[in-house]
């Protein structure tokens, strides 16, 4: 019984150390944000773009965003995303979806400003929010 506990404490010693490892790595490589409308926290660094570029009333459309982390931050482990018209009081009639890409990366589908005028952007990173207003004519 002794030996079987040895060896998956070896075992997990292993996987702990090789986690470590990676999570080393990982933080020593630079993050690089994509080309599109910046934003910045404390903590972190947002870039996101619309697919299409040009958003239409009515219309589904994409976002792409990454975040990077600052020095001495981590990528948080909750994303949740929203917009809202701050002179109406009122949010999307729909919720769109958040698929990770990789690498502080994602794509959320499922977007739609019903009306226009000017609309909020809103990330919510692990609490940190960062939120950009666009005028959808």
């Amino acid at each position: 019984m002794e030996e079987r506990r040895d060896a998956f404490r070896r075992h997990a010693q292993a996987l702990i150390a090789a986690g470590l490892l990676a999570g080393a790595v990982g933080a020593a490589q630079a993050c690089e944000l994509p080309a599109g409308t910046r934003l910045e926290s404390k903590r972190l660094e947002l870039s996101y773009r619309t697919i299409p570029p040009r958003i239409k009333v009515g219309e589904h459309f994409a976002l792409e965003f990454a975040a990077c982390p600052k020095p001495g931050a981590a990528l948080p482990e909750r994303i949740k995303l929203d917009a809202w018209m701050p002179e109406h009081k009122h949010g999307m009639n729909y919720r769109p979806d958040l698929k990770p890409l990789g690498a502080g990366s994602y794509r959320s589908d499922g977007w739609l400003f019903h009306m226009p005028g000017r609309w909020e952007f809103v990330f919510d990173l692990g609490g940190e929010r960062l939120t950009h207003s666009v005028r959808i004519e």
